[in-house]
């Protein structure tokens, strides 16, 4: 794990959207992070119909998907508006 990207407990269901919001912090700058729904059930590997159940999940692979964030960040794979997006 790369020690100058940290990433924030808080983690946010955003409906419309359909994907889970987190962050990293980068140098001192804050890195929005994106997980879609449809990703998050593949690394789940089934459904989860319900917000509890995204969240839930999320937990559980959160040193996985924080990896894949961390690749993303290290490559400079940030889009157009500075997010690192996980679809």
């Amino acid at each position: 794990m790369n020690q100058s990207i940290l990433f924030n407990d808080g983690v946010a269901w955003q409906e419309t959207q359909q994907r889970l919001m987190f962050s990293a912090q980068m140098m001192g700058a804050t890195v929005p992070c994106y997980i879609s729904r449809h990703y998050l059930e593949q690394l789940a590997a089934g459904p989860l119909p319900r917000p509890a159940d995204l969240l839930q999940a999320f937990e559980t692979l959160r040193f996985d998907i924080e990896e894949l964030a961390e690749q993303k960040i290290a490559e400079q794979e940030f889009a157009e508006d500075g997010s690192i997006y996980l679809y």
